[in-house]
This record gives C-alpha cells, structure tokens and sequence, in this order.
C-alpha cells in the first residue's frame, strides 16, 4: 500500500515538473541596445525589450528566462533551439520571415539618420549621401538600407557588428552619417549630447514593425505571446512600460 502511495505521490512529482518544466520560456534578447535592450554594470540584463519580455511572461503565468545573444547569431540560436523567441527590437521583414515566425509587433519605428554635429549635409537622399561614408549595425533593417539605396547610389557604406561601435565612430569623425533605428539614435544623441552629434532627419518609407521572434512549428507559443501583447496593450501596462523611456506613443 506504501509503495503504491509513494508511487502515485512520485508520478504526480514528475507530472508537475513536466508541466513546469514545458512552461519555462528561454528568452534571448541582444544586450548591447539601448534603451531596448543593455548590459547594466551589474551584469544584470536591462531596457524596454526586457521590461516587455518580463511583463508578456507575467500575463501568460510562464516561467521565463532572458539570456544575452550577439545580434549576428540570434537566429540561428534560436533555430538550434538554444531558446525559444527573440524579443530583441527585431524587425519583422519578409527575408527573416523566411527563417522565423513572428508575432503582432509591439512597437513600430522608422529609420533616422544622424550626423556629426558641425555637418553640412542638409538631407537624407541618395544624392545627399553621394561620396559620403555611412554607417549602420550590421544584418538590421538600417544595414539593409545603407547597402542597398545608399551604396548604390555612390555611398561608401560602413557596417559594425554592434549600435556602439557605430556610434563611436560617428562620434570619432570616421563616418559622414549613420543609419539607425530612430529610437535608439534619438536615445543615444540625448545622452551624447549636442557637442558631438545631431540628428539629420527620419528616412521617408522606411517605418517597421518590430516582433517577437518564434521559430516557425511553435505555432502555439505565438499565439501565446500575440494574445498576451494585446492584454497589454488593453490593460495599461504596455504604456506604463514605453513611458519609462519614451514621451510618445511608439505602438
């Protein structure tokens, strides 16, 4: 009779950590971002990507854990199954959606380009940025565009493995312009500040959305996360989230 009990009671054990176990969500996110996504000097993980990531696990009632990822390898990471979503400020566009699923966005930004703060460039055409060096972290959106409209039309474009090492050099004098997230540049400007760079313009047609980034069987977490960003967004917390770091509406 003992042994049946214990039986029974080990059966239920194993059932509940199962249960826990298939409602823990790996979450990966970049960590070199800001405001997005950063590195505090505690180590600890920070910005809005993860506020979002931890309140979207909050509502689904999911164990989740959040790990730093370099930007060049979160896809794969996550098509190895190291993880399972990217909240990340990743674009969602039709050649990542070849590779990955995506859910609702939660926020949508366009591209901005910014410029030392002494330069002559009065636009963000191609003719503008004919003969210039042009800057932008590289396998994003803004790298897509440098490459493809910008050095095309007579730019030499310039592309970093991270958002800081960009920055840098705009701020250093070795680019004429960088091409970034408007967001994120805006942020980095206001904390750089009016002695070193100013920004130029936003870049015409080029808004996205950005998603949670799923791989393509996980029909089920999707559904999850796109259900949970909507209560979110109902119930208040998604802007008490954005007004942390921004005084508009970025949805």
């Amino acid at each position: 009779m003992k042994k049946t009990i214990f039986l029974a009671a080990a059966t239920l054990l194993g059932m509940a950590q199962l249960a826990s176990a298939e409602d823990t969500i790996r979450i990966a996110t970049e960590g070199a971002y800001p405001p997005f996504n950063y590195v505090e000097s505690d180590g600890s993980l920070k910005g809005l990507d993860v506020d979002m990531a931890n309140a979207l696990c909050a509502e689904m009632k999911a164990k989740c854990t959040i790990v730093a990822q370099d930007w060049d390898g979160i896809i794969p990471g996550l098509l190895a199954k190291k993880y399972d979503a990217i909240i990340a400020s990743m674009s969602i566009t039709e050649e990542r959606k070849q590779q990955i699923a995506f859910t609702n966005k939660y926020y949508t930004t366009p591209l901005a380009v910014a410029v030392p703060k002494d330069s002559a460039l009065k636009g963000v055409t191609v003719e503008d940025m004919k003969g210039k060096v042009v800057g932008a972290q590289a396998s994003t959106t803004q790298a897509n565009y440098t490459s493809d409209v910008y050095a095309k039309g007579g730019a030499e474009a310039k592309l970093y493995p991270t958002q800081d090492e960009a920055t840098v050099d705009l701020q250093n004098g070795r680019l004429d312009a960088l091409v970034s997230d408007k967001f994120v540049v805006v942020d980095w400007l206001n904390k750089a500040g009016k002695d070193c760079c100013k920004l130029l313009g936003d870049v015409p047609g080029t808004e996205t959305e950005a998603g949670i980034g799923i791989r393509q069987s996980d029909t089920e977490l999707k559904a999850r996360f796109d259900k949970a960003i909507d209560a979110l967004v109902a119930n208040g917390t998604y802007q008490t989230i954005t007004k942390k770091y921004f005084p508009f509406d970025i949805y």
